[in-house]
């Protein structure tokens, strides 16, 4: 028992406490350093600018503390001569926990690199800043696939048979999940055909909004209402969609109706009345104004121009004045706008008894 004590592992006590203490110095350190560089961090990412190391203190603050805590115990043990199996155990805990402090360090810089880009591209390329969440995921996926790769080789799995069972498998899970994998395909050819892109105004059967959110399985509007709006890739590509935001015009039809008692002559005079109100808008195209429809208690007229925006409001403003101007001018000439009437004959019950006196 004492010739144990006096030498674990072919190490005597004093060398174990030389490499506890050497772990532990080297613990405080790594420590320290990852505080200092998640406080500098801090005071870069308050700023509004993308300072040049700001990236990489963003990744150095993301370092664990299970992983330091391994790297320490490593560097402490190396100190001593520890059996040949012992080693190589060691070794592999701290390969094993190097390769997933990488994935995690490689997952945090794209991600931030990719938020970088996305915001600069945003206001110059929608399109594209659409698309990094597309390339984000696929990015992390690869990684982590790796690193998991790597962590079963050092744990002495073979891979290739493992790959080979996986890709027999891969066919079950893929029957299984092939909503999900629609909704990922619909994503990439989103990404790739661009339909839409951030920001652009959609209206996909009874819902509209605007597309505030493309990710791998859906895509979020936001409603003129405020709610948010979120459809799964694969229906929204199998839907009719109208793109408000491409449009280069607004199409107007524009109808009104007048009592049926309105002369001829005023009645020739309103569809150049209705073209001359469009067209003293400079910023819309007069199509044509037409006597449409006669009908049993109104003249219907139909007129069509064209707005030289897609701005709503625009629109509203526009089609409010030439109304408003169409009723000023309906008053000058006398002209009134039809309305459904009811109207009820009575005859007059004395008459009707007289007559029926008469007859008899």
């Amino acid at each position: 028992m004492e010739q144990w004590f006096d030498n674990f592992l072919g190490n005597p006590p004093w060398r174990w406490l030389e490499a506890g203490g050497v772990a532990i110095a080297i613990l405080f350190v790594l420590l320290l350093l990852r505080r200092m560089a998640y406080k500098q961090y801090q005071r870069f990412a308050a700023t509004p600018a993308d300072e040049f190391l700001e990236l990489p203190l963003h990744v150095a603050s993301r370092t664990t503390v299970s992983f330091l805590t391994i790297a320490s115990l490593f560097l402490g043990l190396l100190t001593l001569d520890l059996p040949p199996k012992l080693a190589r155990v060691m070794l592999t805990i701290f390969t094993i926990a190097s390769c997933w402090q990488i994935g995690l360090w490689a997952t945090t810089g794209l991600v931030e690199a990719l938020a970088r880009k996305q915001r600069k591209t945003l206001a110059v390329d929608r399109a594209a800043a659409g698309s990094l969440t597309l390339i984000g995921f696929m990015a992390r996926l690869v990684i982590w696939s790796l690193v998991l790769l790597l962590t079963l080789d050092n744990l002495g799995i073979q891979i290739k048979p493992l790959l080979t069972g996986l890709g027999i498998g891969g066919i079950a899970v893929a029957l299984a999940a092939q909503n999900i994998l629609g909704d990922l395909f619909a994503s990439l050819s989103i990404t790739l055909d661009r339909p839409f892109v951030l920001g652009d105004s959609l209206q996909v059967d009874n819902f509209s909004g605007t597309v505030e959110y493309i990710g791998i399985k859906s895509t979020r509007l936001r409603s003129p209402d405020g709610e948010q709006i979120i459809m799964p890739n694969s229906k929204l590509l199998a839907s009719n969609i109208r793109n408000l935001t491409r449009a280069t015009d607004r199409r107007v039809v524009f109808t009104i109706s007048v009592g049926p008692e309105t002369p001829l002559a005023e009645v020739r005079k309103i569809p150049g009345l209705i073209r001359s109100l469009i067209e003293a808008y400079p910023d819309v195209r007069f199509d044509r104004s037409h006597f449409s429809k006669i009908s049993a208690s109104s003249f219907d007229f139909e007129a069509v121009y064209f707005v030289k925006t897609t701005d709503y409001a625009r629109h509203m403003d526009i089609l409010q004045e030439i109304n408003l101007k169409l009723i000023e001018a309906f008053e000058k000439q006398g002209i009134s706008f039809a309305y459904p009437v009811q109207r009820l004959y009575l005859e007059q019950q004395q008459a009707v008894q007289s007559q029926l006196v008469g007859n008899k």
